[in-house]
Parts: structure tokens; sequence; C-alpha cells
């Protein structure tokens, strides 16, 4: 998937995936304009379709994977 280079909104807990409602890890702004939001699964399954209608997509997948900080690593 292509990032979005230009600031954006940061995805929430309350940002829901269009397709199932899960929490949303993409926004894809489209080309005629307006948004959908996917989780990682949806994202990935419809990002061939997505890459042809998109001006821009907005993932933030990393953060299913980003280990959080805790108080022995400081």
């Amino acid at each position: 998937m292509t990032t979005v280079l230009t600031p954006a909104t940061p995805l929430t807990a309350a940002d829901r995936c269009d397709r199932c409602g899960a929490q949303a890890y993409l926004r894809v702004v489209l080309l005629s304009g307006g948004e959908l939001l996917f989780c990682a699964h949806h994202g990935r399954k419809f990002e061939p379709e997505l890459k042809k209608i998109a001006a821009e997509i907005q993932d933030e997948t990393e953060r299913l994977t980003a280990v959080p900080a805790n108080d022995e690593d400081r």
C-alpha cells in the first residue's frame, strides 16, 4: 500500500471498517472525493482495486505490530 505523505488525521478506535465494522487502520481518499475506511484484512483484500481509485491511502497497519514502551525500557 502507498502511505500518505501529507499530514493526515490519525485513525482512532472510533474509526470502523466500512466492510465489517472492525477497527480501521486504512483510510482511502478517493479520486472522486470522499473516503473509505478499512481494517487491515479488508485493506489487503481490496488493495489492487483500491489503488486504481485512490488519490491517497493512509496506512496505519504498522500499529498492529508496534511494541509499546514499558517502564523497564526507560
